[in-house]
């Protein structure tokens, strides 16, 4: 089971950078930065409820990053994810958490990372709606089922 999530953070990751590369195109900062954003700082976030690391200040889910540091973010955040999920861990391990109001959270290991991964789905399927808007003609492939085929196997 670990292995299936080593392979969906890698296909997050190589999506991550596909929308990225849409965004950088068509020059659309504005909603696609702000999602973005959104999507990287929460990868952040789960990593450390994961770890165990509280955070020592408040939580920022919309920080106001800009596009030009998305990518060594989205490179430290799967290093991050990686590193983790390659370390002792208990996918069936309860994980107490506060959200971003301070209201304390219990949810498995399993149920966590199947967040993180549908969380970044729907997010850039938002970027990608206003990639599209901004012009953009061809939205990358973002399936997951056309990240595992051979002839498209990046890792």
């Amino acid at each position: 089971m670990k292995d299936h999530f080593l392979k969906l953070f890698a296909y997050d990751k190589f999506e991550n950078e596909a929308i990225l590369t849409g965004m950088i195109a068509t020059h659309s900062p504005g909603n696609t930065e702000r999602i973005m954003a959104h999507l990287l700082s929460a990868q952040q976030v789960w990593l450390n409820r994961c770890k165990g690391i509280a955070s020592t200040s408040p939580i920022v889910l919309w920080p106001e990053w800009k596009t030009d540091t998305f990518e060594n973010i989205l490179g430290d955040n799967h290093k991050g994810w990686v590193g983790y999920l390659n370390g002792p861990i208990d996918l069936e391990q309860v994980v107490a958490y506060k959200n971003s109001q301070g209201t304390g959270y219990k949810n498995t290991l399993l149920d966590i990372l199947t967040h993180v991964i549908n969380h970044g789905t729907h997010h850039r399927a938002q970027i990608g709606q206003h990639l599209k808007l901004a012009g953009l003609e061809k939205l990358p492939n973002t399936d997951y089922i056309s990240f595992l085929r051979p002839e498209l196997l990046r890792r």
